[in-house]
Order: structure tokens, then C-alpha cells, then sequence
């Protein structure tokens, strides 16, 4: 194995054992969305305090695999202090590097260039984006909980 894959599987350990930003909070003025994939046992709640167009802080909470709760993580740290397009930007890039297409502005997804090799494992890409799906969606003006989309 290269050393950029293993500086990647390190990244994505260290957020799956020390999580940024994990645990819930009951202050006023944040946006939550649950996101749920029956399939592989997935169940992710993100909040999100937005401020005259700016994401200012970011919560999850949840169970998963280490791809999925690492992700979470590695999002809450990633999009913090990003303009909603900024954001916007940041989330379709990530989407990209997932599928294995090209992004606009790798520089920007900072950390979470380390799940580009999710690219090579299809049944991962879910355990990857539901935490951004579930930022993506609150971005969007979207709350509550659903289950992710097949």
C-alpha cells in the first residue's frame, strides 16, 4: 500500500475515533435533518446554526460504519465557517471525488479528500455522503428525518 492511502486511512481513523463536532445540542437556531439507510443500518442526525448565509456550526450524531461516522466528522470540520454556496460547492465536489470524477477546487475539501477511494467500493458510497446529504438537504431548507434514496 502507497503512503497516501495510508496517511488517508489515518485520517479516516482518527475522526472515526475521535470524532469533531459528534453529540447533539438543544440550542436555539439550529436546522436538523435525520437521514436513515434501512439497508446497511446507517441513522445519521446533522444540525447546522446558519448565520447571514454562513454555516457557523455543525452537530451529528449516530451509528454506522467507520466510513460513515468518520465522514460526519470529517464534514462538520470541512464545511464550518463556509458561505452556503461555499458549502454548496464543497458538498458537490465531495459527491464527485466519491463517484471518481473530477473536482472544481480539491484544496477545499481539505480533509475529506481521503475518501476519494471510496470511489473503488460501490457499496460504501451511501455509508460516505449520508452526513452530506443530510447537510446538503438542511442547506436546502429541508428538516425532519427520511430515509436515504436508493
Amino acid at each position: 500500500m502507497n503512503s497516501i492511502n495510508d496517511l488517508y486511512r489515518q485520517v479516516i481513523m482518527e475522526h472515526y475515533r475521535s470524532p469533531r463536532n459528534k453529540g447533539l445540542t438543544s440550542e436555539t437556531g439550529y436546522i436538523s435533518l435525520r437521514l436513515k439507510n434501512p439497508s446497511c443500518g446507517d441513522d445519521i442526525t446533522v444540525q447546522a446554526k446558519v448565520e447571514n448565509g454562513k454555516v457557523v456550526k455543525i452537530r451529528h450524531e449516530g451509528t454506522g460504519c467507520s466510513i460513515c461516522c468518520s465522514s460526519a466528522s470529517v464534514m462538520s470540520e470541512v464545511l464550518k465557517d463556509k458561505t452556503i454556496e461555499q458549502a454548496k460547492s464543497i458538498i458537490e465536489d465531495y459527491y464527485n471525488l466519491i463517484k471518481g470524477e473530477p473536482v472544481k477546487d480539491e484544496e477545499a475539501l481539505d480533509e475529506a479528500i481521503a475518501y476519494q477511494g471510496v470511489a473503488n467500493f460501490p457499496a460504501r458510497v451511501k455509508c460516505a455522503t449520508i452526513s452530506w446529504k443530510a447537510i446538503g438537504a438542511i442547506l436546502e431548507g429541508h428538516t425532519g428525518e427520511q430515509d436515504v434514496e436508493e
